[in-house]
Parts: C-alpha cells; sequence; structure tokens
C-alpha cells in the first residue's frame, strides 16, 4: 500500500538519459543584468534575521552562564 501510494506521488525512476536532458534543459538558462544581485539581497533578507536572532539567543546563553 505504501509502495503504491508512493509510487503514484513521486512516478518511476528516471533513466540517466531522461536525468540528463532534464539538466541540459536548465542549464540553458541565462540571467540577466541584474539577477545576480537580486539573489543576494533575496538571501540576504531570507538568512539575515534567522542568523540575528540565533547569535542572540547564543549570546542571551553565554551572557547567563559567565555574568
Amino acid at each position: 500500500m505504501f509502495s503504491e501510494r508512493f509510487t503514484r506521488l513521486f512516478g518511476k525512476k528516471k533513466t540517466k538519459e531522461e536525468l540528463d536532458a532534464h539538466y541540459d534543459q536548465m542549464e540553458q538558462v541565462e540571467l540577466e543584468k541584474g539577477d545576480f544581485l537580486a539573489m543576494v539581497i533575496a538571501a540576504l533578507i531570507t538568512f539575515l534575521p534567522v542568523l540575528i536572532i540565533v547569535l542572540a539567543v547564543l549570546f542571551g546563553v553565554v551572557w547567563l552562564v559567565f555574568r
């Protein structure tokens, strides 16, 4: 039962040739002039708040232990 559901959801295994053809198509996408900068800004907006929160928690724990 589980394997039937898994096969229905994720399909059959692809052959090496099918995977190569799929990834060859992906390599043909070219970036426009400002795309790299936009991706960097999006990554900073995504990861920077999480990093600040994690560092604040670590700093708080260290401060509580060593004060």
